[in-house]
């Protein structure tokens, strides 16, 4: 009986004992990846050899700044008289402290669409790291806007059927 109490006595003391020792605290939760990214214009570059006619492109710099790796999943534009593609395609991955060079390239589909002034354009991107997927929309600065706009005077100025809205 003595060692059955005994038994039952040292199980319940180490339970206790167990339950009650410190534990660490949990790791910080990851940033949002759009809290976690900066997205930064480098400037304007060739368009690539195979691109159609009224194509220009440009170069962003992504870089992670902290948190786990970033995948970008997606980038577009607001304007439905351009399309985009970007070297390299989505979806890839950036780590945290090396920037990662994009070299996006549009394209003007209906030059009587086009914005003649692109006051503060914005780059539309879809970000996701183990915290979240999210939707960001990126204004890259003046320097930007400046390039687009005349990068899509350039394109429509020799469209006879239409001019760039004013």
């Amino acid at each position: 009986m003595l060692a059955s109490a005994t038994a039952v006595a040292l199980v319940a003391g180490g339970g206790y004992l167990f339950a009650t020792r410190p534990h660490d605290p949990p790791p910080p939760e990851a940033p949002y990846p759009s809290q976690a990214v900066a997205i930064t214009y480098l400037g304007t570059e060739g368009p690539p050899a195979n691109a159609p006619s009224r194509s220009f492109s440009f170069a962003v710099q992504v870089t992670a700044q902290s948190g786990p790796t970033i995948t970008i999943v997606r980038i577009s534009q607001p304007y439905a008289a351009l399309s985009l593609t970007s070297v390299p395609r989505p979806p890839f991955r950036t780590k945290p402290g090396f920037g990662h060079k994009i070299v996006v390239t549009m394209h003007v589909t209906e030059c009587a669409n086009v914005p003649s002034n692109a006051a503060l354009p914005f780059l539309d991107v879809t970000l996701r790291n183990t915290r979240a997927i999210e939707d960001h929309s990126f204004i890259l600065g003046e320097r930007y806007a400046h390039d687009l706009s005349g990068a899509l005077q350039v394109a429509c100025s020799n469209d006879s059927r239409s001019s760039p809205k004013r």
